[in-house]
């Protein structure tokens, strides 16, 4: 098993700092797992959370897959809110603004990111 690292969500540190989020858990999964070919985080999200901002990635064109690992998350894209439950997969292209939130029960989310035809480059770690 040379070169390969595993490692268990939980083993993965949260993020502590000025921009943590009260009520998501930010776990740097590309960092610790030593991935050079594209982003990839977990994000913990408590139950009734709606800190999750909004966002798009029209200035770095980043796509992003957004996997449900466990409980269910609502993704609003513009009025439209969809119900994603463990083991859905949902691609939100670059100019799509996005939000996530939870409502009774929390999530976990491996989300995953890209820019379509270049090399990834890391921004951070």
């Amino acid at each position: 098993m040379d070169n390969v690292t595993i490692k268990h969500v939980e083993e993965i540190p949260a993020y502590e700092g000025p921009n943590e989020i009260p009520g998501i858990r930010f776990k740097a999964a590309r960092q610790a797992l030593g991935v050079e070919a594209w982003g990839m985080n977990v994000l913990e999200l408590d139950p009734g959370c709606e800190g999750y901002p909004e966002h798009d990635h029209r200035g770095d064109q980043q796509e992003e897959v957004y996997v449900v690992l466990r409980g269910e998350v609502v993704l609003t894209v513009g009025d439209e809110e969809r119900v994603l439950r463990a083991g859905t997969l949902a691609r939100v292209p670059a100019e799509v603004q996005r939000k996530l939130v939870t409502r009774d029960q929390g999530a976990a989310i491996l989300a995953l990111g890209g820019t379509p035809g270049q090399a990834y480059k890391p921004t951070m770690g």
